[in-house]
């Protein structure tokens, strides 16, 4: 039996960094959607930047749900 070892750290170093990637994605989404907002009294705006960050959460969201199913596909592929 050989293994072939620079093809096994490639296969953990991509796993790694794309893990990593998807990771930080969600906790970007965890973090603009746990954005509130603040009364208008305490010096709050409009709301526009609770809406910008809502936004983006659903992105990142978006980015790691297509993530995952791309790597779906891969396997059944």
């Amino acid at each position: 039996m050989n293994i072939d070892w620079a093809a096994l750290g490639s296969v953990f170093g991509v796993s790694l960094v794309v893990t990593v990637a998807l990771v930080g994605l969600f906790t970007l989404g965890i973090v603009g959607l746990s954005k509130q907002p603040e009364p208008v009294a305490q010096g709050g705006s409009s709301g526009g930047s609770v809406v910008l960050a809502r936004t983006g959460a659903y992105v990142c969201f978006a980015l790691c749900a297509a993530a995952v199913a791309y790597g779906i596909y891969l396997i059944v592929a």
